[in-house]
């Protein structure tokens, strides 16, 4: 789940944080939500996501159901839950992928 690795014919332009599915996902630091982030165009059990802003930051946190899709957050707040990974893409290692509204690398 590195920013930059091989996934075929394109690159991954995220970075995936291991966590297991149903796992509470929480803010990082004091952060607006902005809406919905859809990492599929087909739906499927874990097409959703939410864009967010804070610390001079923009970015989107796939595979996670949101508690809600805007407001604000402090520091620690329950962003939402991870969604079931598993039932789509059975023994993968479940992940919040994390990416950059530029797509820049976040691991920075």
């Amino acid at each position: 789940g590195d920013y930059g690795a091989s996934r075929g014919n394109r690159k991954h332009m995220g970075l995936d944080i291991v966590c297991s599915d149903g796992d509470t996902v929480y803010a990082p630091f004091d952060v607006k939500l902005n809406g919905k982030a859809a990492p599929y165009i087909k739906n499927n059990a874990i097409n959703d996501g939410i864009n967010l802003s804070g610390e001079g930051l923009c970015f989107k946190l796939f595979y996670v159901k949101p508690d809600r899709y805007s407001g604000t957050l402090k520091k620690g707040q329950k962003i939402g839950s991870l969604l079931p990974m598993q039932s789509v893409y059975p023994g993968i290692t479940s992940h919040v992928h994390v990416q950059m509204c530029d797509k820049s690398d976040p691991t920075k």
